[in-house]
């Protein structure tokens, strides 16, 4: 008995309790036009409390959308390898779709419905089948603008397919817009067009929304990539975040395969582009 006494009593023996897990810092998404501000408030110390350190702040936060999917499932196992959060843009009409959403549902990955919208020039651009196009009515646009997103469930938000035509067009992209609000759903202007209005119209109409900033693989030359991502890195750093979109081009796979590490490495950090959209509402 004695022995055993002595044992708990003797120092540094006796059982330590489990140590609670950190309670989570509430996220508030932030706009990539402006830098990124400490999200955690400074700890107030006390005489029997001990300030705990903080984590470092991100050297930027960056989100990669990819755009395009849908025509190939063999692309999705590429991807998820990359070993970081990504946004699946997918074309709804497209001969894998089904197949490309069950998985990505499947992997609880963020989607976007790839919204096919007319460019300035549909002769030398074909938006693929289910095109929103100029001259529809109010009507025709929300119409298909439903069965592309029926097309996509599970759909957080929408990014457009090309449209540089009907994105420009504020009564098409009122119409458009307006069916995203009634399901909840964000914006990601993909400005294919410098004349875009879906940004400000998605705000007007209280929708979350984001402009992408950078396009990885207009040229799809491992060098202009390359390029490109270092520009990426460059934003995200100066502005606190930023936004590209890609596609599943092999020399687009090839570099975010090498570069994606090292980015990490250097402290940038990678998120859903859900994460660093624009609220309307919502204080800075």
């Amino acid at each position: 008995m004695l022995v055993a006494l002595a044992y708990l009593f003797l120092p540094g023996m006796a059982p330590r309790p489990a140590e609670k897990p950190p309670s989570p810092v509430p996220h508030r998404p932030v706009s990539p036009e402006r830098p990124v501000a400490s999200e955690t408030s400074p700890v107030e110390e006390s005489e029997t409390e001990v300030a705990k350190p903080r984590e470092p702040e991100p050297a930027g936060r960056v989100a990669l959308v990819i755009d395009d999917l849908g025509r190939d499932a063999a692309e999705l196992p590429i991807l998820k390898g990359l070993g970081i959060p990504l946004s699946y843009a997918v074309l709804p009409f497209e001969a894998d779709t089904a197949q490309v959403v069950a998985t990505l549902r499947q992997e609880r990955a963020e989607i976007l419905c790839h919204l096919p919208m007319e460019p300035e020039n549909d002769r030398l651009h074909d938006p693929g089948p289910g095109a929103l196009r100029l001259g529809m009515s109010d009507g025709e646009l929300r119409e298909l603008t439903t069965a592309a997103l029926q097309a996509v469930p599970g759909a957080a938000g929408v990014n457009n397919h090309m449209g540089s035509g009907v994105s420009a067009d504020p009564r098409s992209m009122r119409s458009i817009l307006g069916v995203l609000a009634a399901r909840n759903l964000f914006f990601l202007d993909s400005r294919t067009s410098a004349k875009s209005v879906g940004y400000r119209i998605a705000s007007s109409l209280g929708i979350p929304a984001a402009e992408r900033q950078i396009f990885l693989d207009d040229d799809e030359s491992p060098e202009a990539v390359e390029a490109q991502f270092a520009r990426l890195l460059t934003l995200a750093r100066s502005r606190g975040a930023a936004i590209a979109i890609g596609h599943p081009h092999p020399a687009t796979l090839e570099v975010l395969a090498r570069e994606v590490p090292k980015a990490r490495e250097a402290g940038f950090q990678f998120v859903p582009v859900s994460y660093l959209l624009d609220r309307p509402g919502t204080p800075d």
